[in-house]
């Protein structure tokens, strides 16, 4: 359990990648579409997406020649039933987590 904490904390860390699961938050989305409003190669962001697939995050597939990717929400349940072993945290409530996250990207 412990590694794969460390992996999706390590995943989250980033700010470019916490972006990346806001987007994915809407809808599946070709890897194109998430590349395009960030100022960075197709390859850096390939790089990220393997990070958060890694730590299961996101999942990616192939439809014909566009490569997708997907939000797996579940993937945070092991890290939030983590935090309420301390008792000061609530579950993770993942409208609240996307608003978080989108407050977050404006302020920065």
């Amino acid at each position: 359990m412990a590694q794969t904490l460390d992996t999706v904390f390590s995943a989250l860390a980033d700010p470019t990648r916490r972006a990346i699961l806001t987007m994915l938050l809407e809808d599946d989305m070709a890897v194109t579409d998430v590349a395009a409003p960030f100022d960075m190669s197709l390859a850096a962001i390939s790089k990220h997406l393997g990070v958060l697939t890694l730590a299961g995050l996101i999942s990616q597939e192939k439809r014909g020649r566009v490569k997708w990717c997907k939000l797996e929400p579940d993937a945070l349940r092991e890290a939030s039933t983590w935090m309420q072993g301390f008792g000061l945290m609530e579950a993770i409530d993942l409208d609240a987590f996307e608003r978080f996250l989108e407050t977050e990207l404006d302020a920065g």
